[in-house]
């Protein structure tokens, strides 16, 4: 089965998830669609689809790649996740970003987690991350067990 892989990032938690779930499918292919250079969708049979989570959006070149590509991603065995530190409202933020037909077409969905990394977040995120999120410090919850989970259950 060829896969391909794509994601949209800011600071790289999405590639990071997207590297890993590469390295457990094997020949599979990753491509930041922010960069609009991705391959053509129609040769793939497997397609998985990840944004971090802002505000509790995902980005927005996930949602017009969503917008431009919704029928073809419908016929596609496809995965979408979300990245971010908080997991809490895992169903409402797929609820929110994606539409009815994507989510209920897709093999699996997942909240794979996140990093806030300090050092690469603006002053105005830092300020947010610690009043709300009560982050201050450098913070990784991407979790592999999941990341294996999701990637067994779309290739099942």
């Amino acid at each position: 089965m060829k896969t391909l892989i794509l994601y949209a990032t800011k600071y790289g938690a999405s590639r990071e998830i997207a590297n890993r779930i590469a390295t457990i499918i094997g020949g599979s292919v990753t491509f930041n669609i922010k960069d609009n250079n991705y391959p053509d969708l129609a040769g793939y049979d497997c397609i998985i689809l990840g944004s971090p989570l802002y505000a509790g959006m995902i980005h927005k070149e996930a949602k017009a790649f969503i917008s431009k590509h919704l029928n073809l991603l419908l016929n596609k065995k496809l995965g979408l996740y979300l990245c971010g530190i908080d997991a809490s409202r895992e169903s409402e933020y797929f609820t929110a970003n994606f539409p009815a037909e994507l989510l209920s077409s897709a093999r699996e969905t997942a909240f794979l987690g996140g990093i806030f990394d300090p050092k690469k977040a603006g002053l105005m995120e830092r300020i947010i991350m610690k009043a709300v999120a009560k982050h201050s410090a450098y913070t990784d919850t991407i979790d592999n067990s999941k990341i294996d989970k999701f990637t067994k259950e779309i290739l099942a």
